[in-house]
């Protein structure tokens, strides 16, 4: 999922609004003192890309609140980073290509109505179907009739996949085009999530208005303010809310959201901006984060314009990733947090393969200009970097410019646009001219994540155009390995060809840097850097 790293402004009336409607009462003990079951915190956030709509968010301002107010058939459970079930009592095959799906019962959307098969079913369809326009409509097309509700060009032949069969309220199946030895993986994504029948009579206005089925229910969506949910006290999974909700608080910059942590007027933060992260630790004491996370920066080629295509583009693209000094710039203008990157796939995950970039993601600036001549050399000697100005990322793309600059005699210059919503608007138009700043956590930890879902032809994440029918025909063969190891192990060959064509320039992997403030406690995040929302305490005032 893509990532983005983000004025102050009251948050009281949320706060009493939202206490009235947040489930349970009174306060409890815990280590650090009591606190209070129906408290509200914040969290540190932006302005999403598009309506929430589960099919409809590739990227985390949007993809955090709706994995809150959603919950599908499972989710990834942030100890063993294997797919648990949530809805699904169970899911069955012999063969990963045939499933039987059975569903708990209990299960209810946040206006009453419960959760059957159906939501499911119904669900994918309406998401796969391109007259819907959804982002993440290619997550369904493993799904047998994808193409009939999906086609490459023209309309529709169908309404519903083929491949989606309900049997009655608790039960349905799926047939697959091929076996996917990691469709439970696959699953965890909210673009499965299930809807309600209230969706379908108005998609636009439900987007600004969403009825989950999740830990948290919709309240209000002040754009460009805040988004705020509440607990739902009727929620029937297992990861209860031990608070009464949350604030996504925007912010214009992650250096204002680091002031308002530091003074308590912000609770979470998503990430420590460049400006302290030497001094963070220092500031927030036991309450600061520093861990391992499954994501990874990248600089993207525009591969849909002229000057990137050609079989010798590769070389000055490969060039260009020699001319980076990322030891150095990880140590000193990110202060040690972030780890250089040497492959396209993050440490931790399954089938992550250490070195597989090998020189080409070394720098050596001798090398690196006698590839980019060797390919023709950059169009007009000159670079831009596209990025978003309100996530602290001008230090590290100036430093990259830099260091391009001086070991290659290119010009490189930073693109910054004013928040991640316009950043996005431009890259998903397919209108960066040159390069810009990606960032990609995973959505399941196996490496399949980061490599089909950004690089197939096709790929809805896949925002640089970029194709190539090696890469295509190494990651179709992974898909249908017989196990989820085989899978992993086949689609690093698949990476390596990423490592030849160099679409992308791998920079350096996530770590988590973060904290809270003082008004909470039992603060802990995932591997995917999100906090566990769900057991946020909030301390009694």
């Amino acid at each position: 999922m893509r990532g983005a790293s983000q004025a102050k402004w009251a948050v009281a009336a949320i706060a009493v609004a939202l206490a009235a409607t947040a489930c349970g009462g009174g306060t409890k003990a815990s280590g650090s003192g009591a606190v209070d079951p129906a408290g509200v915190f914040s969290y540190q956030s932006g302005e999403p890309q598009n309506p929430l709509q589960p099919a409809n968010a590739n990227e985390v301002l949007g993809g955090r609140v709706i994995k809150n107010l959603f919950r599908g058939l499972v989710s990834i459970d942030p100890g063993t980073n294997k797919p648990v079930m949530q809805v699904a009592d169970s899911i069955e095959s012999s063969d990963a290509k045939h499933f039987a799906v059975t569903l708990k019962s209990g299960w209810t959307f946040h206006d009453g109505t419960p959760v059957t098969a159906a939501s499911f079913v119904d669900a994918w369809n309406w998401a796969a179907d391109t007259r819907n326009n959804q982002i993440n409509s290619n997550w369904f097309s493993d799904i047998a009739g994808y193409t009939d509700v999906h086609p490459v060009k023209g309309d529709p032949t169908a309404q519903t996949m083929s491949g989606l069969k309900v049997v009655d309220d608790t039960h349905f199946t799926i047939d697959l085009v091929h076996p996917v030895s990691y469709f439970q993986y696959k699953l965890a994504y909210t673009a499965f999530s299930p809807l309600p029948k209230s969706f379908y009579a108005d998609p636009a206005k439900a987007g600004e208005n969403p009825i989950g089925n999740g830990p948290y229910k919709f309240v209000s969506w002040e754009h460009n303010k805040a988004i705020t949910l509440a607990a739902y006290d009727k929620y029937a999974g297992g990861d209860k809310p031990k608070n009464g909700g949350i604030v996504f608080k925007n912010y214009s910059s992650a250096e204002a959201a680091y002031k308002d942590l530091t003074s308590d007027n912000l609770d979470v933060l998503d990430q420590v901006d460049p400006t302290d992260l030497p001094s963070y630790k220092s500031d927030l004491g036991d309450r600061a984060v520093d861990q391992p996370q499954g994501g990874i920066t990248s600089i993207a080629f525009a591969m849909y314009q002229p000057d990137w295509q050609g079989v010798d583009k590769a070389k000055v693209r490969q060039g260009l990733s020699m001319a980076i000094d990322r030891d150095t710039i990880t140590k000193t203008v990110l202060n040690g947090s972030r780890l250089p990157a040497d492959s396209f796939v993050a440490p931790g995950t399954v089938g992550y393969k250490a070195g597989i970039c090998g020189e080409v993601c070394t720098f050596d600036p001798a090398k690196a200009k006698a590839l980019i001549a060797e390919g023709g050399g950059v169009p007009n000697n000159k670079i831009t970097i596209l990025y978003n100005a309100d996530g602290g990322h001008k230090e590290w793309v100036d430093a990259v410019c830099n260091s391009i600059r001086q070991s290659t005699g290119v010009e490189c210059l930073g693109d910054p646009k004013p928040d991640f919503k316009t950043a996005r608007k431009q890259v998903t138009a397919h209108q960066v001219p040159s390069m810009t700043r990606t960032a990609w956590s995973q959505d399941y930890p196996l490496n399949v994540s980061f490599l089909r879902d950004l690089y197939e032809t096709g790929a809805d994440s896949n925002d640089s155009l970029y194709s190539s029918p090696e890469f295509d025909k190494l990651a179709t063969a992974a898909d249908q390995a017989t196990s989820v190891d085989q899978t992993a192990e086949l689609y690093q060959q698949a990476e390596a060809q990423l490592v030849k064509d160099m679409p992308a320039i791998p920079l350096w992997f996530y770590k988590t840097n973060a904290g809270w403030s003082n008004n909470v406690t039992d603060v802990k995040y995932d591997t995917f850097g999100d906090p566990v929302f769900t057991q946020v305490e909030v301390k009694q005032k």
